[in-house]
């Protein structure tokens, strides 16, 4: 029975579900009777401080918003954000017969939904509805077809929930007293950091190795062409018998790693080129084996994510954007999926377009079926592929930019899922020959043609190493056999030298997390949008790389919280969780475990990684202790010659020497600075350098010293503080300090400069309204304000001369948007593969930006001008177009609605009720003021340790 027919009987239903986006597509294919509404998300959540908690909780509840006490009873409290849409869900509940809950059909969406029922409290029938695709025919079958809410996926999430809130919470605040204030921990997010800084360490430590080998052409002596070519070329594998050392022979230290192999340096390669010149070659072996390759799997999370990382430069957080899109839109099925299974129906679609768009010929006799590759896959969804009982081809689409590049890729590795092997043969050729002087060399030679390309005509999967071989590559070797005479047509001796370890890209960080069972797939990109923003990786190009503050977060969670951040630990955690998903493991003995040690509770779950038998503290008892952690030593790391690298408050720095004596040196650290570049010789370089520290004076006002000095982010005065004067506490004083003009130099600046730069603002004078009107300089230069109108002035010696006159003049004209004649680009990168349009790195209000002329985006921490690579400027591109346009602010919506109020006519007697009630609101605040103000006093601290990142 259709929708349309149900609704015709009577009765209104209201449907839930997450995203705006999804209502409207959803509501188009249900019709009259149906009410679809979105949540927005989550309506409730734990507490994001203290502020938040209700007061009848006390203690450490309202730190964590989680009674450890009593079983880990979560807190949950209704977003700030999000009461004016409960409201508007409530109203409309009263007005519905039957409510469905429609979120996503994963652990999370079945959250949301159990949140929704018990913060509405329906009294009319609930049902949860249930699809993987937003087709008409998935919709209205999913409305016929309901079912109840899964409460154990609803525990499995919540228990994950308070364990990372336990651990961001417990774990964070000890960062910000031994390393930097502001810094988060969590459960995934430190090991995918460990897993980073691992990788930077290991280039650190790494030594390269050169060794040389030969490369040789060799003749058939016969005409040649595409199927059979004249002449081939080929590798020395061995001289006498001994294999000559390639680049994996050699440890990370540069050292041969077995004494069988000869490591041939270029004199010894030169040498042996010039005795191979009037050699003899001959074929002595050709073998010739079947070549077979099977078709990739179709998509699920985490292959979709190396893929657009690789093919179309996308981060992990903009694929899912931009997948999140086309879901909602009717294109693809779910995409946060394990799954690599595809329906009946799928298969069938699939089947039909290799058939129309490649031939009978390519079809399989039997459909092709993928088992899950991903240990304790619980999302229950087929794998990521077009909608629909029939796929449309991209061109049918109408999509445009990322959604179709990103649509276009789902779609042919779908169908190429279901499409013949691709055959051919493979060959190795080796030819000997003998020096003059007696000496046997070998060279070998490798081929592959492709009799069936199969498959691989619709996809092609990429590769991590941009040197890799792809699948449909072919090498033709010409027809010889054993026995046959070869000329050497040219034998050239090359050096190469070991590379260190790759840095990880989001591609290989995602497939390293993946395989060693860290975390759940769904969650991967987020993970790295976290230490992106949290500044402990940047970008350069495609690879992360680790600052040095994660270095020191990374250096005090191994010493000290080790078993948190060990790889094994926390998959095995990953593993007790699924365990309560499967209700093979119960959440609260688990949870005391891990939070109070063990010994906490028995039976019912796994030791909580507890594999060795040992006894093991909890979460709790590793926090408790923080004496035995010394800040300075966390955040110092030698790198040579007495020099020391130093991650403090304000950034990192490199120190020789004690700090009070004469020999003491100090340099900070560029900000872009990857860790493997800090040579001893750069750190020498910056030490030698002059820090711009220059004593310009007294101020004769206060009698303190006013020096000049190059700062991390440019020069700028400030002024000495006696000894003894507090630098923290209630009674702190900070010294003044300003940034010098553009104009000025640390050379050059003078004691007056410094002065009058130090008592900006200026006050020009007051308005005509009331409003002061200051002259200030700022991060994008001089500009006057009033109020939280500011104006840019033309130089900067304005500051220090305009008059309240001609700052008046000013802002009687229009505020101008833009500017009177643009810059030149800053750069230019090149035509943009989506928009194609040219990309050119532009100078912003707010930094460097790069744009098409359409889209603009911000160059992030990490990011240069000079180093910015047209790829990464695509990436970052394609991030911004996969948000959006920029939301209306509320405030900008509220002041819409006050506008309409005020235009709207109203009743005297409605203006006076109006007042009443602001009357007695008003006289209930004074009333309360003084216990409100205690009371956020008394929660200041604790509202401030509650705020770490879960």
């Amino acid at each position: 029975m259709s929708p349309t027919s149900e609704t015709a009987q009577g009765g209104r239903r209201l449907v839930i579900v997450e995203s705006p986006a999804k209502a409207k597509t959803i509501k188009g294919y249900l019709g009259p009777g149906y009410v679809v509404e979105a949540s927005v998300g989550h309506i409730r959540d734990l507490p994001n401080g203290a502020a938040e908690v209700p007061e009848k909780y006390t203690g450490e509840v309202r730190r964590l918003g989680v009674d450890v006490e009593h079983d880990f009873q979560p807190i949950y409290v209704i977003n700030a954000d999000k009461k004016a849409q409960v409201k508007k869900l409530k109203d409309l509940l009263k007005e519905s017969d039957e409510l469905f809950l429609a979120t996503d059909e994963d652990r999370e969406g079945e959250a949301i939904a159990w949140h929704l029922q018990e913060v509405l409290k329906p009294k009319i029938p609930v049902k949860r509805m249930v699809f993987h695709e937003i087709t008409r025919d998935a919709i209205r079958a999913a409305v016929a077809n309901p079912r109840q809410l899964d409460q154990k996926l609803v525990d499995a999430q919540e228990t994950r929930r308070i364990l990372d809130r336990l651990f961001g919470y417990e774990v964070s605040p000890v960062l910000w007293k031994k390393v930097m204030p502001r810094l988060s921990a969590g459960r995934v997010q430190s090991v995918a950091t460990r897993l980073v800084v691992e990788r930077e360490r290991e280039r650190m430590a790494f030594r390269s190795a050169e060794y040389w080998d030969l490369t040789g052409t060799f003749g058939t002596g016969r005409t040649g062409d595409a199927s059979d070519p004249s002449s081939l070329v080929a590798r020395l594998q061995s001289v006498d018998g001994r294999r000559v050392a390639q680049g994996r022979d050699f440890d990370a230290q540069g050292r041969l790693k077995s004494d069988n192999t000869l490591h041939l340096d270029e004199a010894n390669a030169r040498a042996l080129a010039e005795a191979l010149e009037h050699t003899d070659f001959t074929v002595r072996s050709v073998e010739s084996k079947p070549y077979r390759r099977s078709p990739y799997a179709p998509f699920r999370t985490t292959t979709l994510q190396q893929e657009a990382s690789r093919k179309l430069g996308f981060g992990a957080k903009a694929t899912m954007q931009i997948a999140q899109k086309l879901y909602e839109n009717g294109y693809i099925t779910y995409m946060r999926t394990d799954s690599t299974t595809l329906s009946d129906t799928a298969i069938a679609a699939a089947r039909a377009q290799v058939t129309q768009l490649y031939g009978a010929d390519y079809l399989p006799p039997q459909p092709r079926t993928y088992a899950a590759k991903v240990k304790n896959a619980q999302e229950a969804h087929e794998a990521i592929r077009p909608s629909g009982d029939r796929f449309r081809t991209p061109a049918e689409t109408g999509l445009t930019g990322d959604q179709f590049k990103l649509y276009e890729l789902i779609w042919k590795r779908t169908v190429a899922s279901q499409m013949k092997d691709a055959t051919g043969n493979s060959v190795t050729v080796k030819i000997g020959g003998t020096t003059a002087d007696g000496r046997d060399v070998e060279f070998t030679a490798s081929g592959k043609t492709i009799t069936f390309h199969g498959f691989l005509k619709a996809y092609v999967e990429g590769a991590d190493d941009p040197n890799a071989e792809l699948d449909d590559r072919e090498r033709r070797l010409p027809q010889v056999a054993e026995g046959d005479r070869l000329g050497a047509e040219e034998i050239t001796p090359e050096g190469h030298a070991t590379k260190p370890p790759a840095r990880y890209t989001e591609a290989t960080l995602v497939k390293e997390l993946e395989e060693r069972e860290i975390g759940r797939p769904s969650t991967y990109a987020s993970i790295i949008g976290t230490i992106l923003d949290r500044g402990y990786v940047f970008k350069k190009g495609t690879a992360l790389v680790p600052s040095f503050l994660s270095f020191a977060v990374v250096n005090l969670l191994e010493k000290h919280f080790g078993r948190l951040v060990d790889y094994d630990f926390t998959a095995r955690m990953e593993d007790d969780l699924d365990r309560i998903a499967a209700g093979e493991a119960e959440a609260v003995p688990w949870l005391k475990r891990f939070y109070f040690g063990e010994g906490a509770a028995t039976g019912g779950a796994a030791e909580a990684g507890n594999g060795d038998g040992d006894h093991l503290g909890g979460l709790k008892e590793l926090v408790t202790d923080l004496g035995a952690i010394d800040a300075r030593e966390v955040s110092s790391f030698p790198v040579g010659n007495g020099i020391v690298l130093r991650v403090g408050r304000f950034g990192p720095y490199i120190e020789r020497g004690e700090k009070d004596s004469e020999e003491h040196q100090r340099a900070d650290i560029p900000a872009d600075l990857a860790p493997d570049e800090l040579t001893v010789e750069l750190a020498e370089k910056l030490l030698a350098e002059p820090s711009g520290a220059r004593e310009l004076g007294t101020d004769p006002a206060t009698g303190h010293t006013i020096v000049a000095k190059k700062g991390r982010f440019g020069p700028y005065v400030t002024e000495v503080l006696p000894e003894g004067t507090p630098k923290t506490g209630k009674n702190a004083v900070k010294p003044r300090t300003a940034s010098l003009f553009k104009s000025m130099s640390l050379d050059t600046v003078t004691l007056d400069d410094a002065l009058k730069l130090m008592s900006l603002p200026r006050v020009v004078g007051t308005d005509t309204d009331g409003q002061e009107i200051t002259a200030q300089n700022g991060r994008y230069g001089p500009y006057l304000k009033k109020g939280t109108d500011s104006r840019s002035l033309q130089s900067e010696d304005q500051i220090f001369t305009i008059t309240l006159e001609e700052a008046q003049a000013i802002y009687a004209q229009p505020k101008q948007r833009g500017r009177a004649a643009a810059k030149p680009p800053l750069k230019e990168l090149g035509e943009d593969p989506v928009s194609g349009k040219p990309v050119v790195v532009k100078d912003g209000r707010f930094g460097p930006y790069v744009t098409d002329g359409e889209t603009n985006a911000t160059l992030r921490s990490g990011d240069s001008v000079e180093a910015i690579t047209p790829e990464r400027a695509f990436e970052l591109l394609a991030e911004k177009r996969a948000k959006g346009p920029a939301k209306k602010t509320a405030k900008k919506a509220a002041a819409k609605k006050t506008t309409a109020k005020k235009t709207a006519s109203t009743t005297a007697k409605k203006t006076a009720a109006k007042k009443t009630t602001t009357a007695k609101k008003t006289t209930a605040k004074k009333t309360t003021a003084k216990k409100t103000t205690a009371k956020k006093t008394t929660a200041k601290k604790t509202a401030a340790a509650a705020r770490a990142e879960d």
